[in-house]
């Protein structure tokens, strides 16, 4: 609250929802000795009491520049859940989302014909082999990845809320103390059972993630740059 919340609460209302272990469906309980949150899509769900039309999902250590917010914005607020949800995600190009201070793991993104989401396959080197390292394939800079901005209606929050307690009876004997009800896999779900289409959008901006230590700086530099540019005001939190 005191590094982000108020300086944000200037320009726009601001809320808080806290993800806790213990809010799991009727009948369930915390396994004994965990302490890892559930999960991605968990915590969408604690926001629940607050999501009452479109929303996106961001991670909170992400840098994802202007033009993510305006593509997502431009189609969240002309599209609406039809017979099919209406979903969107923001795709980046992989050659502007590399650390140069070690290795990534990205989420590749398979396309249907009319620009809609088919898939992501998460990648766990820029490169990688399928037979077991006899060879390998480089990604091009140019590949579609996912950086986890998506856009939903509330229709997903329904849907998520509604799956989660089949998936603890999936998982908590398998893995008590580690499983994670991940967004990506509800999304997965609803297009596999063709209750949902997800608009792939693209940014052409430079994303930065604080995923190292050394990768502070970097970012901290970039966004004086684009200060210093005219992207960003001097005072962005006076504006």
């Amino acid at each position: 609250k005191a590094a982000i919340g108020d300086r944000v609460s200037r320009v726009m209302d601001v809320k808080y929802a806290f993800q806790q272990l213990d809010e799991l469906p009727e009948g369930y309980t915390i396994p004994e000795g965990r302490v890892k949150p559930w999960g991605t899509c968990h915590a969408v769900l604690a926001a629940k009491p607050y999501l009452h039309g479109p929303f996106a999902v961001i991670n909170a250590d992400d840098y994802y520049g202007p033009e993510a917010f305006k593509v997502i914005y431009d189609y969240l607020s002309t599209h609406t859940d039809g017979e099919v949800y209406d979903y969107c995600m923001v795709s980046y190009l992989l050659k502007n989302t590399v650390s140069e201070n070690g290795s990534v793991a990205r989420g590749v993104c398979a396309l249907n014909e009319d620009s809609t989401l088919h898939s992501v396959t998460e990648r766990t080197r820029i490169h990688y082999t399928e037979d077991g390292g006899e060879s390998w394939t480089d990604l091009p800079g140019e590949t579609p990845v996912s950086m986890n901005l998506w856009g939903f209606g509330e229709s997903f929050v329904k849907e998520a809320d509604r799956r989660f307690a089949r998936w603890l009876d999936e998982n908590l004997e398998k893995n008590p103390l580690k499983c994670e009800y991940f967004l990506p896999l509800v999304v997965s779900e609803l297009i596999g059972e063709k209750k949902a289409a997800v608009k792939v959008l693209r940014s052409t901006d430079k994303w930065y993630g604080v995923t190292y230590r050394e990768d502070k700086p970097v970012v901290v530099n970039a966004i004086a740059e684009m200060t210093a540019n005219g992207l960003y005001p001097d005072k962005l939190w006076e504006v």
